[in-house]
């Protein structure tokens, strides 16, 4: 027997004024459109470069496992980019193979639909149709997810495909009750209908959570990561990979952000918290 897994990136092409309209100017951030796209290529190549990193050990991992015991079922891990419309497929891939080539193979697909829940349903049952057992999916702005995010993300759901007859999922919440990683498996009930965008103001994180329990879905649920849509996002993901990099030195496992760091230094982005006397006063204690 053997098992197919995909990890797919969900993602628009770093096109000025299409992606992180946030950060610009225009609308209360601090960068051009162009300083913007600039920041989300980086960020997607980052993320790109740790997913990739994940395959291959969950690849090795595997390889490591049947040859102790010939028992074990054959796990292949593949990567996906899926974008719309048809024509910016072409500037995804322009965009990849200007890094030279990859480890793994990146297949592109385009992904069809009204809404972004719709394109999102259908990016994950064009590759469940290709015979894939599960899908989990990222985004591009999320430079400081670590590496275990993916292969743990992929562990449960491996366990929840043999424990509950292809049934499962996995998420990981950003910091606005949304999601920055979501993974389902093929026999799940959940999908995407309603999550995201929707008119009732319910969260993402309670959308996929109360779908989960009218079906009986086992999710596993992990440490939240932050992704990057405005300055104060920014703020906080710059503080956070300046940290990885020094923690790096002593943490040789640690997945450093460089493309996205590079950036925010190159252009000196600089944290500041405003100076406050909103905090727990201690003089009476301090004796």
């Amino acid at each position: 027997m053997s098992k197919k897994y995909a990890l797919l990136l969900f993602s628009k092409p770093p096109v000025p004024g299409m992606v992180k309209t946030r950060l610009t100017v225009e609308f209360g951030g601090i960068f051009t459109p162009e300083l913007s796209a600039e920041l989300f290529r980086r960020s997607m190549l980052d993320v790109t470069e740790l997913c990739m990193r994940a395959l291959l050990q969950l690849k090795e991992q595997n390889a490591q496992e049947m040859a102790a015991d010939p028992s074990i079922e054959s796990i292949d891990y593949d990567f996906f980019v899926s974008t719309c419309p048809d024509e910016n497929v072409e500037l995804m891939r322009s965009e990849f193979e200007k890094i030279g080539p990859w480890p793994l193979e990146i297949q592109y697909i385009t992904d069809h639909g009204t809404s972004f829940n719709e394109h999102f349903n259908d990016a994950f049952q064009q590759i469940f149709d290709l015979g894939y057992d599960g899908v989990l999916s990222v985004g591009g702005d999320i430079p400081t997810m670590p590496i275990t995010h993916v292969t743990t993300g992929f562990a449960w759901l491996d366990y929840f495909y043999d424990a509950y007859d292809g049934d499962g999922a996995v998420l990981a919440p950003c910091q606005e009750c949304g999601v920055s990683l979501i993974g389902i498996n093929r026999n799940a009930k959940i999908n995407h209908n309603d999550v995201f965008y929707n008119m009732s103001g319910r969260a993402a994180l309670d959308a996929y959570r109360e779908m989960a329990e009218e079906y009986g879905t086992p999710i596993a649920f992990m440490d939240p990561v932050a992704d990057i849509d405005d300055p104060e996002d920014l703020a906080h993901a710059t503080t956070l990979m300046r940290a990885i990099r020094y923690c790096s030195e002593f943490q040789p496992d640690i997945f450093v952000p460089l493309r996205t760091l590079q950036f925010v230094d190159a252009i000196g982005v600089k944290v500041s918290t405003p100076p406050n006397d909103d905090f727990d006063p201690r003089d009476d204690l301090d004796v």
